[in-house]
Formats: structure tokens, sequence, C-alpha cells
């Protein structure tokens, strides 16, 4: 904000040193407009690199986030800890397949290189070299008797099994059995999601940090930046 002397009486001010009004509320006037700038550039700085909020629409998250509630997208840490098996992601929906332009929100289940499985309604994640593992996955909607609900193929074709090319992520929503994610759509362009939901702050009876599962028998897998192999670097799983 630009800084103006107080006024000395001169030829164009009268006697006392006062500004003309008209000139007091131009002066007003400008500094009014350079907050308003200043205010609107943080603003969309923040928005578009660093966080975002972003409004729940769909039922797919259910549980872990409900239709109506309000999360934060970070968008900056991606740039240096990239997603990770356990991730709440927001992202623009894949070619044909948009609801009105409305974002989606997932849970990240295959990392790039990983092979994803169905079996018998539960999840299995082959890592390379590695060997199949069941997910645990205590987060996924019950089933009215009380167990987990299963994981069961939602394409025409009926597919169990995919794998995840470099720079690519399978999702799935918590809500398996009303979920269109990537058994329906495939897996999901890492240029693609928004960021990560960190989170919640509506209502305010459920404000609280996303929480982040682990998964015994796998490690996170980063994706390479090169983007030109299928390297994965395998590192310890975050806590």
């Amino acid at each position: 904000m630009t800084y103006t002397p107080a006024p000395t009486s001169g030829p164009d001010l009268p006697a006392g040193g006062e500004p003309p009004a008209p000139r007091r509320r131009l002066g007003c006037a400008l500094e009014i407009v350079e907050t308003l700038v200043l205010t609107l550039v943080i603003y969309l700085v923040i928005h578009n690199f660093v966080a975002q909020p972003f409004e729940v629409e769909q039922e797919s998250m259910v549980p872990t986030v409900n239709p109506g509630e309000y999360v934060l997208i970070d968008k900056i840490s991606p740039h240096f800890n990239d997603y990770e098996r356990g991730d709440i992601v927001v992202f623009q929906p894949p070619e044909g397949f948009g609801q009105g332009g409305v974002p989606f929100i997932k849970r990240v289940i295959g990392m790039p290189g990983d092979t994803v499985s169905l079996e018998n309604g539960r999840v299995f994640v082959q890592q390379p070299g590695g060997s199949p593992v069941r997910l645990e996955e205590p987060y996924v909607v019950h089933t009215i008797e009380g167990g987990t609900a299963p994981t069961l193929p939602k394409d025409s074709e009926g597919t169990t099994s995919w794998t995840v090319p470099a720079g690519m992520y399978f999702v799935m929503g918590d809500n398996r059995p009303d979920s269109q994610d990537s058994r329906f759509f495939g897996v999901v362009d890492r240029e693609l999601i928004v960021g990560r939901a960190w989170l919640r702050y509506f209502p305010l009876d459920r404000v609280g940090f996303v929480g982040h599962p682990t998964y015994a028998g796998l490690s996170t897998a980063a994706y390479d930046r090169a983007g030109s192999s299928a390297t994965i670097q395998l590192s310890m799983a975050r806590p």
C-alpha cells in the first residue's frame, strides 16, 4: 500500500494544509482499489497453488466423507511428497465420464507399476517383483449385516485385474457398491489430479484431518517423475 506524506500548505492547498475534498476521496479510492487487488492476487495464488476448498457432492466416499461436507485440498505437498496409496484425492473426471464438470473424489489404491486385482469381493495389490497382498480396508462402507461391503467389478466386461502404468493411479471410492471409479473408467492420469484431501472443515461436528491408512505388507511407491519408464521407487510406508 502506498504511503502518502502529510500534506503541507502550498499553492495547490488551502490554508491549514488539507487537500480539497475531491482529492482526498480519490486518494481513499486508490487505496481501496490497491487493497482489493492485493487481496485478489493473494487469494488466486493460494487457490491455484496452495490449497482449495471443495464441496463433496457424491456419495462415493461414504462413510469417510459424506455429501455436503467440505474438505480442504492440499495442492502444494504433492510437488515434494507424491501421492501415496491410501490418499484421498480430488481429480477431474477422465474424458467422457464427466458429470456436469464436477470433480471426483476417490481413494488411491494402485500406484504406478502395481497390479490391482479383485478376488471374492476383496482387493489385492501386487507391487513389482512382489506377491499379491490383500488390503485391509476398515474404511469401506459396511453392509446392513455389519460386514465390509464386497468390492466387485463395475465394467460390462467384469474386469477383475488392472496393471497401473507409469504416471497413472488406480482409485476407488470407499462406498464400493455405489462408486463409479477405476473399476469402471480405468486408471487416472496424474495430470488430472487436483490435490489430496487434507482437512474436513465443515460441518463443525466433523472437523478434523483426513486420516491416512497403512497397509501391512506393502511399501509406498513414489511416482517416477521422469515419466519415461515404469521404474518404481520403493520407500518405507508413511505412518
